[in-house]
């Protein structure tokens, strides 16, 4: 079967020139063939070393220490940031380009970091790997509520029936995973740790005050509970309308709030909560999709150091 490229709302379309045959749109850069490294230079005082961070964009090295936002129409951000907090300029990379055949993949991984300055600070944080649709403002000045840190989903109306994609699980021996938040005390969080997609469908309005509301229209949430090896074209449907009451539904897959809550940046420019009030009807027409991969499902500082997830190909199916 043949396929003709369209590109259109930044996803390029497969589309068979069989009809009623299903249609695969490649999301912009979701092949991560192409990549922007940027060469920070850390803070003398903690070492004064150069860290790559890895962003999916087009092609490019920057050898500048400034701020990241989206390059050449990616929709995507990572959990790469360089941040700086008390006059230190420190990175953390736990996302990397990772050759596969002839292109690239995406590895995200589940890792401590560590800053240690004599008198200053002494932090070591659990860090999850992170590769979403969205934008992370920097520089990061303060590790307080992480989740306000990331610009969460994009503009979106289409419908698509699945979510489709390559990937690969590593796994770690611990029966249990572990808190770190470098302000307190490790402490041990029940259950094995396991990397998860989740892609939400959402019609969002914005009240007078800069507030942001969501319904719910489409749900996929996947957790990774079996080591892998490559997994070429996985399907994960879409269901929509209200899920509590359909086969499969979890609790984890229910409406966002609490400590899971994320964040988009409103009409005057703030960093607010997408407040989800409610499940909208099956056949609403969504305004902004979310989509992130993660390596730990567990949310910020929770996790299992060496839990890994690669992905590639990230197509949505219609």
């Amino acid at each position: 079967m043949k396929l003709r490229k369209v590109y259109a709302f930044g996803v390029l379309a497969m589309t068979p020139f069989l009809s009623g045959m299903a249609q695969s749109e490649l999301i912009k850069y979701g092949d991560f063939d192409h990549w922007i490294i940027r060469n920070i230079k850390e803070s003398g005082i903690i070492g004064g070393n150069t860290k790559q961070l890895y962003e999916i964009g087009p092609d490019e090295v920057w050898t500048e220490n400034k701020p990241y936002t989206n390059q050449g129409g990616s929709p995507w951000a990572t959990s790469n940031v360089m941040a700086k907090v008390c006059g230190i300029t420190k990175t953390n990379t736990s996302v990397y380009r990772e050759k596969r055949g002839d292109g690239y993949c995406a590895r995200l991984v589940t890792h401590v970091e560590k800053v240690k300055v004599l008198g200053i600070v002494n932090i070591e944080v659990l860090a999850a790997g992170s590769v979403f649709l969205g934008s992370v403002p920097e520089p990061i000045t303060n590790t307080s509520n992480p989740m306000s840190k990331l610009a969460v989903g994009i503009p979106f109306t289409k419908r698509p029936k699945a979510v489709s994609f390559d990937y690969k699980v590593r796994l770690t021996d611990d029966a249990d995973r572990i808190r770190q938040t470098g302000f307190s005390r490790v402490s041990k969080v029940k259950g094995r740790d396991m990397p998860d997609v989740i892609c939400l469908l959402q019609k969002r309005w914005e009240d007078k005050k800069g507030n942001v509301y969501a319904q719910r229209i489409g749900t996929m949430i996947h957790r990774f509970s079996r080591e892998t090896d490559w997994v070429n074209g996985a399907k994960f449907p879409i269901k929509y309308g209200d899920i509590t009451k359909q086969e499969g539904f979890q609790s984890y897959m229910g409406l966002i709030s609490g400590d899971r809550t994320q964040y988009t940046r409103n009409s005057k420019g703030k960093m607010v909560p997408i407040q989800e009030v409610g499940w909208a009807a099956a056949n609403e027409v969504p305004t902004h999709i979310v989509l992130q991969f993660d390596s730990s499902y567990g949310g910020a500082y929770v996790g299992s150091e060496g839990t890994t997830l690669w992905i590639d190909n990230v197509n949505l199916v219609y």
